[in-house]
């Protein structure tokens, strides 16, 4: 049996700790960054039930005494960037999962750096003293126990899973704890008496399979014994680059979602730009006032980071399901774009001359490299309310 040299570092309330940092008459009061729906809580507010994408009027029922700030997306990018300088100075073996956390291999560090526990804790105060921000480290021998232990640590701690203790940690855990266990596949555990991750190890991969479907059954079999074979990989690119937006309760015509869509691709494209990416699959997200959510999606023929077809492409995809938006009531919008590959990957076609639309997009990026991203807007989105943007995970 291994060491435990995966480090899972995960900081705590992210958007709402840079908040608290950055206004030190914040903290120790019920915080949520995000104005109409929560992105992020701090630990005193999520005490009164306060959870993330929960609608502000909600959550102000919850928490009367609720500080609601608006969002600052070029300080959360900033705090990250900061804050994976550190990972990536505690070792060359980095996997960021998303804006906030990330899993770190330490093999191999112990006579420069100290035992994976040492490294962790050395991790966190650097963290704290030079970004200013808790960050919970959990240390285990796989990756799906080290973020397990983050999990369980949490906030602001640090928790180490023994390799001679794995399964005494794992198993009185609540069967949530397994990655793929969301709210409806607990629901159906639990209504055969299965709480816990123990009582799902106790089950063959044949009865979860029966349960859960058969790659579920499997999963959940495998991690249940904390079989995880995964490596932590160095440089992965994510499958897809994709924003979203998220709104308030109230009506919304064709033209306004069609603003808030030409914010979307704008912001996707020009990361997707910056990075040297392409990508043929458009997919729309959507989110109704009674929760539910739905995608669709389109491909094109090939691959582009132009913002012309990936705008057009997604206005069909509107305009295909207006009715059901109408209907529902939107109050999530989120775009991305799959099927990624390298911008070499894309063969020009003859007479190899760039279209006007690509040469539009390359000026306008300069201009916002150089000005910034508010330098430029759209005619189209004058007048109208902006709501606010939510950056998308990695999927």
């Amino acid at each position: 049996m291994g060491e435990a040299t995966i480090l899972h570092a995960d900081l705590d309330s992210f958007y709402a700790s840079v908040e608290v940092r950055d206004d030190p008459s914040l903290r120790g009061r019920p915080v949520v960054a995000g104005m109409g729906v929560v992105l992020a809580a701090t630990y005193e507010a999520k005490r009164f039930g306060v959870r993330t994408a929960m609608p502000e009027a909600m959550a102000r029922r919850l928490c009367p005494d609720l500080v609601v700030v608006p969002a600052r997306f070029g300080e959360y990018s900033a705090a990250s960037k900061a804050v994976f300088e550190i990972f990536h100075d505690v070792s060359p073996i980095v996997e960021g999962i998303s804006i906030d956390e990330a899993f770190i291999d330490v093999s191999g560090l112990r006579r420069i750096a100290g035992s994976p526990t040492e490294i962790a804790v050395a991790l966190r105060a650097r963290v704290r003293d030079e970004v200013g921000l808790p960050i919970t480290v959990g240390v285990a021998r796989t990756k799906f126990l080290a973020k397990v232990a983050s999990g369980v640590g949490k906030p602001d701690g640090l928790l180490v899973v023994a390799p001679d203790r794995e399964l005494e940690f794992l198993h009185p855990l609540a069967v949530d704890r397994l990655w793929g266990v969301g709210r409806v596949t607990a629901a159906k555990l639990e209504a055969r008496g299965i709480f816990t991750v123990g009582d799902v190890a106790g089950l063959d991969a044949a009865a979860l399979t029966a349960i859960v479907g058969k790659a579920g059954g499997r999963q959940l079999h495998a991690l249940a014994h904390n079989v995880d074979v995964r490596r932590v990989e160095v440089g992965k690119r994510r499958g897809s680059i994709g924003s979203q937006q998220a709104m308030r309760r109230q009506r919304r015509t064709r033209a306004d979602l069609d603003v808030i869509l030409r914010g979307l691709v704008d912001r996707v494209t020009r990361r997707m730009r910056a990075a040297d990416r392409v990508g043929r699959t458009v997919t729309l997200r959507f989110r109704f006032d009674d929760f539910t959510r739905a995608t669709r999606s389109a491909s094109l023929p090939s691959p582009t980071a132009a913002t012309a077809p990936l705008y057009a492409t997604g206005s069909a995809l509107l305009d295909a399901n207006w009715g059901m938006l109408d209907e529902k009531g939107l109050t999530l919008l989120g775009l991305s774009i799959g099927n990624l590959d390298g911008v070499d990957a894309v063969q020009l076609a003859l007479p190899f001359e760039r279209a006007e639309a690509d040469q539009l997009d390359d000026a306008l990026d300069a201009v916002r490299d150089r000005f910034g991203a508010a330098s430029l807007t759209r005619a189209v989105t004058l007048g109208h309310d902006a709501d606010f943007g939510v950056p998308m995970l990695p999927d």
